[in-house]
């Protein structure tokens, strides 16, 4: 049972002001643009799903990256969204439960001599990563001996892929399947250099908030609204993450 007493603090202008990455391909936590311009993906069915709850209108701002979205909720300028969790994150905003369980690797491009993820930490290896988000710091973390370079959105980085434009490309297994088609050639890692969940972050300083939004992504693995929209985004053989209340 939702306690909607927290409300106000959840949406304290009234509309719920949820926050996505829009991003080529969808992923858990990316959404795509649809022919008619409209944003769709796992959590864009999320968030309307919980207005819907809340009987609340949503009002939806979208970011090039997990790292903008980030500093949006930080600073307050979106009340909700969805992103990988890690320290320097939980060190900004406040997290609830994940909703899945995300691995990152790399994609390499066509003709790649890589074929596992410890042959990407040597000397002279270039590594592409999204700017100011989880992957790209674990992939600073476990490949030291590499050289890590930080772009602004997928879209360059699909770019770069498809131009062989460095050695390895970073980010998670989901995002891949849908990346992978538009880069002939490429081939994913096996295996993951970071897993982390992908929880619902709120602003700091909100606790009213944080518990409001614990129990609405509670709710909403528990109703099947999590796996309807893991369903509608093509990832049917993925798993919901464990109710963690």
């Amino acid at each position: 049972m939702l306690d909607l007493s927290h409300l106000n603090d959840l949406a304290p202008t009234g509309t719920l002001r949820g926050g996505v990455v829009v991003a080529p391909a969808k992923s858990m936590s990316f959404a795509t643009r649809a022919d008619d311009a409209a944003v769709q993906g796992v959590p864009v069915d999320l968030l309307h799903g919980f207005a819907a709850v809340l009987n609340v209108p949503l009002a939806l701002t979208e970011f090039s990256n997990s790292g903008q979205l980030t500093d949006a909720i930080a600073e307050a300028r979106c009340d909700i969204g969805f992103m990988p969790r890690d320290a320097a994150r939980e060190a900004r905003v406040a997290f609830g439960p994940s909703f899945y369980l995300m691995g990152s690797t790399y994609l390499v491009p066509a003709g790649s001599e890589i074929f596992t993820i410890e042959a990407v930490n040597r000397e002279g290896i270039r590594i592409v990563a999204i700017a100011n988000t989880t992957t790209a710091r674990a992939a600073r973390r476990t490949a030291p001996l590499a050289i890590v370079e930080e772009v602004g959105s997928v879209d360059i980085m699909t770019a770069m892929a498809q131009r062989g434009e460095a050695d390895a490309f970073a980010l998670s297994h989901d995002s891949f399947i849908g990346l992978l088609p538009k880069i002939p050639g490429a081939r994913v890692l096996p295996g993951q250099f970071q897993q982390t969940g992908i929880g619902v972050a709120v602003p700091p300083g909100r606790p009213g908030a944080l518990i409001l939004a614990r129990q609405l992504i509670e709710e909403a693995k528990a109703s099947g609204l999590v796996r309807r929209a893991f369903d509608a985004a093509g990832f049917v053989d993925a798993a919901v993450a464990p109710l963690e209340i």
